[in-house]
């Protein structure tokens, strides 16, 4: 399905509309900036997007916003693109636990300054500090919702039953030495799976998963978070298995498969927490309502599309977008980091309308449709901007660009009409950084 892409309303009309909704907001670090926010602290779970995975006034202002939430008004959960084994180490830091057996350091794969950059060690400091004084139980966590981690998974899985339940981490290994071969190129899995000439380990890992559960009341008698933690990579190990197989039948089956298990990783750290409110960060691509954009009118769904469904108006779903400055970014998957120049927007682009009010930075909500008339203005199609780890500005519309209905993508719209590369974390510890700090092992 195309849509021509173009403004079908007065531009004159439209751009007024928009300069009399926008809530100029202050810089990111400025102490009143969240302000704007408090409308949003009456729901369960508040999704907050990014234009790109390397931009340091998203991962600045999604910090913030979700500070001013945990601490007023008793948010405890927050769940990132990334991997689970990953970000528990950064959750170990936060909530003063010891860290977690697992296998390798955290982020070293590709993409690595998406999750090891200052941004968020500011954050995770802050998260530390936060929960310093509560106890255990109130302590808010940070999480991972993807799919990519199936090695680290794995050695995570054997090495709990190995301190729990010798005899059933030897049955663990037996079962996940179908997979082993593969742990550090599972994509090279799935394309022999796909092609015939391997046969898939789907059996082993289902049944190593319903073997974890079936011991599961004497194991959270042991230790319940722990138990919870290898629960998570059983099913992240399943979860994986499935997705690089989806890779060879197309890309809606391996996005779909994907964003999934996010939803439903969300949807177990909610019911493990009691009184459970969740911040979520990912790309506007997770985040916004798919059925509004290109990607579900081409069979693709995600989290918030999902959250909406499942939550309703407890969701909110928050959008970020920029114009133009550098982004930290690769010209290829698994090629150097590099600081990019971001184009200008184009200017048939949602970005180009905010970019014409004249507003460096602004909220822009229409959460319960309070106003009919911006959401008229809002409910035509234009070009929406996404750059991921990867930006190629000579192929910029056919590689970065989608159609998109903004009112029935989002709840709200956040706009830095410049922003600037994320710094990432040399292989050093940090100066200042305790010992602890797990960026730095």
């Amino acid at each position: 399905m195309t849509i021509q892409s173009r403004i079908t309303v007065n531009e004159a009309d439209f751009l007024q509309e928009l300069r009399h909704a926008a809530h100029v907001l202050p810089s990111p670090a400025a102490p009143h900036f969240a302000d704007a926010f408090e409308c949003f602290a009456d729901a369960r779970v508040v999704l907050l997007g990014e234009a790109t995975h390397g931009s340091h006034e998203f991962y600045a202002a999604r910090a913030a916003i979700t500070r001013r939430l945990i601490e007023k008004h008793g948010f405890n959960i927050v769940a990132v693109e990334g991997d689970w084994p990953d970000v528990a180490r950064i959750d170990a830091y936060a909530r003063h636990r010891a860290p977690r057996p697992r296998k390798g350091a955290p982020f070293v794969r590709f993409p690595t300054w998406m999750w090891r950059n200052e941004e968020v060690l500011a954050f995770a400091d802050w998260l530390r500090s936060h929960n310093e004084s509560l106890p255990e139980e109130d302590r808010a966590g940070i999480h991972g919702l993807d799919v990519y981690s199936l090695g680290e998974s794995i050695h995570a899985v054997i090495a709990y039953l190995d301190a729990h339940d010798t005899a059933a981490a030897t049955e663990a290994r037996r079962r996940y030495a179908c997979l082993m071969p593969w742990e550090d190129e599972p994509q090279h899995y799935g394309r022999a799976v796909e092609h015939g000439t391997l046969r898939g380990c789907e059996d082993a890992v289902v049944m190593q998963l319903e073997g974890l559960l079936s011991e599961r009341m004497a194991y959270i008698r042991q230790d319940g978070e722990a138990f919870f933690d290898a629960e998570q990579n059983a099913r992240i190990v399943r979860a994986a298995e499935q997705y690089y197989r989806a890779m060879y039948r197309g890309s809606a089956a391996s996005w779909n498969q994907r964003d999934r298990h996010m939803f439903d990783t969300l949807l177990r750290l909610m019911a493990h927490r009691e009184d459970a409110r969740a911040v979520i960060w990912a790309h506007n691509s997770h985040v916004g309502n798919a059925s509004a954009t290109a990607m579900g009118w081409h069979g693709e769904f995600n989290i918030g599309e999902l959250c909406r469904a499942a939550f309703g108006d407890e969701a909110v779903l928050i959008g970020f977008g920029t114009d133009r400055g550098t982004v930290a970014a690769a010209s290829d998957w698994g090629a150097d980091m590099r600081v990019m120049q971001v184009r200008p927007a184009r200017d048939d682009s949602w970005e180009a309308a905010f970019r014409r009010t004249g507003h460096a930075r602004s909220l822009t909500q229409w959460r319960g449709h309070k106003d009919p008339q911006l959401i008229e203005m809002l409910s035509q199609t234009l070009l929406e901007r996404a750059i991921g780890v990867v930006y190629r500005p000579e192929t910029e519309r056919a590689s970065h660009y989608f159609e998109s209905v903004l009112a029935d993508q989002f709840d709200a719209f956040v706009w830095f009409e410049q922003t600037r590369a994320v710094t990432p974390l040399g292989h050093e510890r940090p100066h200042g950084v305790p010992e602890t700090w797990p960026f730095g092992l």
